[in-house]
């Protein structure tokens, strides 16, 4: 993988904040998934673990994502979801190993990542929310080569 396109950690949140709670996220290239995949790697390197969040609008879509998203930022796949019907949340902690799906009556559509960091050096902070497919479909940069 290229450099990365952030050369500061404060670059790759000023970026990812404009993503929070963007109407656009159906609308974006891949060029722009690559530059959301290299902030959100970006900040991973400064905070310990992340969590996941999912809005979508089916048990299946939620749970690629989450599986997407696990592999991408390191994590196993918890695949121990019982299936719902309609547009669920999910949520990951991947620190405790917590996780819930549940029905979901809102508007929004994507996955949120929050950065958790034990001390105030660390990044702790609520991103996205990000496309469901942001780690999907031949676009996807693991970790390790960011």
């Amino acid at each position: 993988m290229s450099q990365s396109l952030f050369s500061t950690v404060a670059e790759a949140q000023k970026f990812l904040r404009a993503y929070s709670l963007s109407p656009t996220i159906d609308s974006l290239d891949n060029s722009e998934f690559d530059r959301i995949q290299q902030a959100i790697f970006c900040v991973k390197q400064h905070s310990e673990y992340q969590i996941i969040g999912i809005c979508a609008e089916d048990y299946d879509r939620g749970i690629f994502a989450l599986q997407t998203y696990s592999v991408a930022l390191g994590y196993e796949v918890p695949l121990d979801f019982d299936p719902i019907e309609g547009a669920v949340y999910i949520k990951f902690n991947p620190q405790t190993g917590l996780r819930y799906i549940s029905p979901y009556v809102g508007r929004e559509r994507g996955v949120l990542v929050s950065c958790q960091s034990p001390n105030s050096q660390g990044i702790n902070e609520l991103y996205g929310h990000f496309p469901l497919d942001l780690f999907s479909a031949g676009i996807v940069r693991s970790q390790n080569e960011s």
